[in-house]
């Protein structure tokens, strides 16, 4: 049987693991080999994932499991991305203790965001379920290689995603990601932004994909102007970790050119980015401030928006959502 949920449509055999190493196959039926299982849980900011428009300041229990469908040549967590699960420590528990200590915490958010969703979906998706049933809202970060029907759901039953949009070329996700997917993730970009809320991450590696980003800007132009991009500074690790980061200035000046098309694009993972705040694209106000810490997401300083509206000029900017402020202790 062919596995349903991401784009390799590796074949599953009766009692072995797929490309992924997370499903077999039972009497018939593909299955979770380790089924509401994680590798780690903890509290966040949501803009740490990066978010940066939806529910801004909210808290999130941030969770993931283990394995991956794709094997990204500069991949910054291969520890549990690239390792083989059935070596993992998982913690076992049930979706209904995982939202107990979420609410607990006082979130307002889980977001499975340590690796890829796809590959413990079964897990995800009854997870999610129940956790809107709670009161909580649903996200996911994705590398947005899956089955159209997953992301038909994925858009479904969460929130807000982030996807990974790493080139426009076939080549370069053949060569650096491990899989034929770039139309796949362009397809399933569309088809999730068209049913929740979608912001898109970037890794820029030099003299690889630089020269992508007025392509990439107008492809996600082509599906809405008002999705936040998030551009980061490949800092090579995995199997590329001697290559040599990309420089900060050519970065913006790239960025600069596109933001016309673009007018919500943030560059961080580097401390000091002046970058990650929320301007008016109208008037030019700060409405959203921001700090870098150093990773590819921020954290909010200051929620300065009228609702969702500029105070100065009264343009309505795209947030989903509201200022959501922290209460509760952590895990």
């Amino acid at each position: 049987m062919i596995c349903p949920y991401c784009e390799h449509r590796c074949e599953l055999k009766e009692g072995s693991a797929g490309i992924c190493g997370m499903y077999t196959l039972k009497s018939g039926d593909v299955c979770e080999r380790f089924p509401d299982s994680w590798s780690s849980y903890f509290v966040g900011h949501i803009e740490s994932l990066p978010f940066f428009h939806a529910y801004p300041g909210a808290k999130c229990l941030i969770f993931g499991t283990a394995s991956c469908n794709a094997s990204c040549r500069y991949c910054s967590n291969a520890y549990i991305a690239r390792t083989d699960p059935a070596s993992v420590d998982f913690l076992k528990m049930s979706p209904e203790k995982l939202i107990k200590k979420a609410k607990a915490a006082g979130c307002h958010a889980i977001v499975f965001g340590i690796n890829e969703p796809t590959v413990s979906y079964q897990s995800f998706r009854r997870l999610a379920i129940m956790a809107e049933e709670a009161g909580l809202y649903v996200g996911c970060l994705t590398n947005g290689c899956m089955r159209p029907e997953i992301a038909h759901d994925i858009g479904e039953i969460s929130d807000f995603v982030n996807i990974s949009l790493k080139s426009m070329s076939p080549d370069f996700y053949q060569d650096f990601v491990g899989i034929d997917a770039a139309e796949a993730v362009q397809r399933n970009i569309r088809i999730i932004a068209g049913l929740s809320h979608v912001e898109l991450t970037t890794p820029v590696i030099e003299s690889v994909n630089e020269s992508e980003i007025k392509p990439m800007a107008a492809f996600i132009r082509s599906v809405s102007p008002d999705i936040p991009w998030h551009v980061f500074r490949l800092l090579p690790e995995f199997r590329m970790k001697d290559e040599h980061p990309p420089d900060i200035g050519h970065v913006v000046a790239l960025l600069d050119e596109v933001r016309p098309l673009v007018p919500y694009i943030y560059f961080a993972n580097f401390a000091g980015s002046r970058w990650l705040d929320t301007c008016c694209p109208s008037c030019g106000e700060t409405l959203m401030l921001r700090v870098s810490p150093g990773g590819c997401g921020g954290k909010l300083t200051r929620y300065l928006l009228d609702g969702k509206n500029c105070p100065s000029c009264g343009s309505e900017i795209p947030i989903l959502g509201s200022h959501c402020s922290w209460e509760g202790g952590l895990l």
